[in-house]
């Protein structure tokens, strides 16, 4: 098909057809159109919208451009669970070896960051020796052996999706949730699942800022998974704060472990909250428990008796990791790091937090990638000392920073100070970690 004809098609505001979607697939996949010719049907779509059977065509052609897992031969149901990304979002690292240990299979194609955002792949790789690319055979023989497997997406899987990703990015496209659905979902289809749970993140720290644009793409999502015959269910959760206590790569591995190990303080009390809520719809949507409290009974039996906790270990030595992180987590930890503690410069309660300047300082000090081929420093980060509603006092901790060097706390030190707003009304809005279930 004539790319000309397909893009003055979507310009004019047509409805492409499947098999015009395929077409235009195949020739991204094979360099037959031209990125100026991609662009402009991306374009295109942006502008005009995808309709529900255009927007599934496009997830559909996407999957099919490269290899989908079988896990036919394993004796078990197969899940994944997906973020839409946040400041602090660190949940993957204790879902998927509770959910293995519950006698599922976790096949998690991860991502890593870029802006404010962290991601899985980079706070695995702050584990000594832990290995993310692996080969699609490897990647099957380690959830095979423990339960489950993170790796990052290869070459071979859905390599349409990363041609127009990189495009859409260069062309101002991104904000666009049919588009975001055929992205997110075709690369989670490759991954030959049964059930999918979805975390969609509203609020400061998130994609998706405003709650109705949020609420928007997590029934998309869903729409789409169901379609797919994937069982979905996605639940919208609030990123007005950052999750849990620390952000940072190699803090927030720290902070799982010591989760596993059955350690919970005030300040991480929500990445437990919500890794547990997404685990147990996990288990439900596979027909491992019946009932959202047997589900969580049986996420919290695995976790008291620490057989969470292998899981954990023996991924880690099967990705090639030192497992000696899961007795003693203080190794994560660079103990010639510079502590800085961020004071309230009032006496109140925490009214606001912006999450994503939290975020973008992290990733200032090189805790984050502000470009795609950035290198990351895993070891810094930030303690969250003060949540929303809290009381503080003048001059009071409200989070400690750990840095590299004088020069960089100066340059992110009044970032994170302003990031916090005072009040002298505690705040009448009952914070809310969970929104939704869609």
């Amino acid at each position: 098909m004539n790319p000309q004809d397909l893009i003055r098609k979507k310009r004019d505001g047509g409805k492409l057809l499947p098999e015009e979607i395929s077409a235009f697939v195949r020739g991204v996949s094979n360099n037959t159109w031209a990125d100026y010719q991609i662009s402009a049907l991306v374009m295109a779509m942006f502008i005009n919208g995808l309709n529900l059977s255009e927007q599934n065509a496009l997830t559909k052609a996407m999957l099919n451009s490269g290899e989908v897992f079988n896990f036919s031969e394993l004796d078990a149901p197969i899940a994944d669970k997906h973020s839409t990304g946040g400041v602090g979002d660190k949940t993957s690292l204790l879902i998927a070896p509770i959910v293995a240990a519950c006698g599922i299979a976790v096949p998690m194609i991860s991502g890593r960051g870029l802006g404010h955002t962290g991601g899985t792949l980079d706070k695995l790789e702050s584990i000594p020796g832990y290995n993310v690319n692996l080969s699609k055979e490897e990647f099957k023989k380690v959830i095979k052996k423990c339960g489950f497997a993170m790796m990052g997406q290869t070459a071979e899987i859905v390599p349409a999706d990363k041609k127009i990703y990189a495009l859409r990015d260069a062309t101002a496209t991104i904000e666009s949730i049919p588009l975001i659905v055929a992205s997110i979902m075709s690369k989670k289809m490759a991954e030959g699942l049964d059930a999918l749970v979805l975390d969609v993140k509203t609020g400061t720290g998130a994609f998706m800022q405003r709650e109705s644009d949020a609420r928007k793409l997590a029934k998309a999502l869903v729409k789409t998974g169901n379609a797919f015959d994937v069982k979905t269910e996605a639940l919208l959760t609030d990123m007005n704060q950052p999750l849990g206590k620390y952000v940072g790569n190699a803090f927030e591995v720290f902070e799982c472990v010591k989760l596993l190990q059955g350690e919970t303080d005030k300040q991480s009390q929500s990445t437990l909250d919500l890794s547990i809520e997404l685990a147990a719809r996990m288990l439900i949507l596979c027909g491992v428990a019946k009932t959202i409290q047997s589900s969580k009974f049986k996420v919290q039996s695995v976790l008291e008796s620490g057989e969470a906790l292998e899981k954990f270990r023996e991924n880690i030595e099967a990705q090639d990791g030192d497992s000696r992180i899961c007795d003693k987590p203080e190794l994560l930890l660079n103990k010639s790091l510079l502590e800085v503690k961020i004071k309230s410069p009032e006496s109140g309660y925490i009214s606001e937090i912006d999450a994503s300047e939290i975020g973008k300082a992290i990733s200032a000090i090189g805790g984050g990638r502000l470009k795609v081929d950035d290198k990351i420093d895993t070891a810094v980060g930030f303690a969250c000392e003060k949540k929303l509603g809290e009381k503080v006092k003048e001059h009071e901790p409200l989070g400690t920073l750990f840095c590299r060097t004088e020069t960089q706390a100066a340059k992110v030190l009044a970032k994170l100070q302003m990031a916090y707003k005072v009040s002298v009304e505690k705040p009448v809005r009952k914070f809310e970690l969970i929104k939704e279930v869609i």
